[in-house]
């Protein structure tokens, strides 16, 4: 039998114990559970109280990999909302797992479409803070870096300072694979900044030919003539395009970007059904090459700038996007200076709820994403390119982009109301219902996109 005095002994350290954990669940655990993992910002995802349990007994990396375990059963019957809350159980559970932040952040940005594979935009923002969260946790890996940065370069095409800074961040990472240092390259083109980015080949190409001298693998030679190659064209580009010559301060008289082409945008929008529109339009470049975005949105749609949006705004990884929001984005493929596209949205009410009133259509251009055939003609500043109606030097700083939109009311979109038994039609001053475009004196126009290796000589 224990001795009076050792019974005592236990009592008091069972009353200090219930004491702590009083105070840790008071301060600490239900305040981070209120933060995280409430109902509303977090599901459980099929966690057990045992799997808890044993989470807070120290087993939390293997609570992770029964949990993405079971995600993977989820991916492969195509349950993707059951998935989102593992993703974020896991990553608070273990945030060493790199690759869950990585394929949690291709799920969120890439996996939500609607029925023509359209990406449900509402969840970038998420994608983005995902990112975010896991490389600040795991501050030495180059992967978190880089896997963030691919959404801005790739996914949101646009705003490439971010691209810029955090391949930049992955390339001071001693564990970033050789090929991937060439996409910062890359972006640095898409920022504007091709001189740059031929600065960043010539690194490349100095520490890939020391690796061909070391192993003179085929890998390793294909890498420094492919890098190589990359070195030259940019130099030719720099001088065709007339960078050299603007950075000079000489006249661009006689470059391929010169006299800018006027590409003659002109939109217009039908609906012929509830919840389809039909886009057509001009745009006076014959090559093909072009896609122009369109996106459709709420008027007043929050984080939601001219042209563009705030994707960087959630501070959380929040595993809702917006529900009540609209926002659809696609590309206008041109074709023999035209493009006509329908849009079909009367197929996912969820993902276009068309709660608010109003709403606008925005077309947006930007060189700096175009093939390099195109940019050949305009550059990577949109130089070589005008437009007597729409360019616009303002919503993208530094930069020349056509830019247009049109309004149009929830009554026009799903044919209620005036609208239920005449096709609504909204379209820009300069639509003509033709196939001939124009230049800015009237005559037909033509773009002549030049060969990138044509004669420089008199340059």
């Amino acid at each position: 039998m224990l001795s009076k005095k050792t019974k005592s002994g236990l009592i008091a350290l069972a009353v200090v114990a219930a004491i702590g954990q009083g105070t840790l669940q008071r301060t600490v655990i239900f305040p981070k559970w209120s933060k995280d993992f409430s109902i509303g910002k977090f599901e459980s995802g099929g966690i057990s109280p045992d799997q808890l349990l044993f989470a807070m007994a120290g087993f939390r990396e293997m609570i992770a990999g029964i949990l993405w375990v079971r995600a993977d059963a989820f991916f492969d019957q195509g349950n993707y909302d059951a998935i989102l809350p593992i993703i974020r159980l896991v990553t608070a559970l273990d945030p060493g797992e790199i690759d869950v932040y990585a394929t949690g952040m291709w799920h969120i940005g890439y996996n939500f479409t609607d029925e023509e594979q359209r990406s449900d935009r509402r969840y970038i923002p998420s994608a983005i803070a995902l990112g975010k969260d896991g490389y600040r946790k795991n501050p030495d890996t180059y992967e978190l870096y880089f896997e963030t940065g691919w959404l801005w370069y790739h996914k949101i095409d646009d705003y490439y300072d971010n691209a810029v800074r955090l391949f930049t961040e992955a390339q001071t990472k001693p564990d970033i694979q050789p090929a991937r240092r060439n996409l910062l390259a890359m972006a640095l083109q898409r920022n504007g900044e091709p001189e740059k980015a031929l600065d960043k080949y010539l690194e490349l190409y100095e520490r890939a030919k020391k690796n061909y001298e070391a192993d003179s693998s085929f890998g390793n030679r294909q890498n420094m003539e492919t890098i190589e190659g990359n070195v030259d064209t940019t130099f030719v580009r720099l001088v065709q395009r007339g960078w050299v010559a603007k950075e000079q301060g000489r006249s661009t008289d006689g470059y391929d970007n010169s006299p800018p082409h006027d590409v003659g945008f002109s939109a217009k929008v039908t609906v012929p059904e509830a919840n389809i529109l039909r886009i057509e339009g001009s745009w006076n470049v014959k090559p093909v090459g072009t896609r122009v975005r369109v996106v459709l949105r709420d008027e007043n749609m929050e984080h939601a700038t001219t042209g563009g949006f705030d994707w960087d705004y959630s501070k959380d990884v929040y595993l809702d996007p917006p529900k009540l929001a609209t926002m659809m984005q696609d590309q206008l493929f041109v074709k023999n200076r035209r493009f006509n596209r329908k849009v079909d949205m009367s197929k996912d009410p969820t993902m276009y709820p068309f709660i608010q009133d109003n709403y606008v259509i925005e077309f947006y251009y930007n060189p700096r994403s175009a093939p390099p055939h195109i940019q050949d003609k305009f550059s990577w500043d949109g130089s070589g390119m005008t437009d007597k109606n729409y360019l616009n030097t303002e919503i993208r700083p530094g930069q020349r982009v056509v830019f247009a939109s049109l309004k149009i009311s929830r009554d026009m979109i799903r044919r209620m109301g005036e609208w239920r038994d005449k096709v609504p039609v909204c379209k820009t001053p300069n639509y003509l219902e033709s196939n001939r475009v124009t230049g800015l004196n009237g005559e037909d126009v033509v773009l002549d996109i030049p060969s990138l290796r044509s004669s420089i000589g008199s340059k």
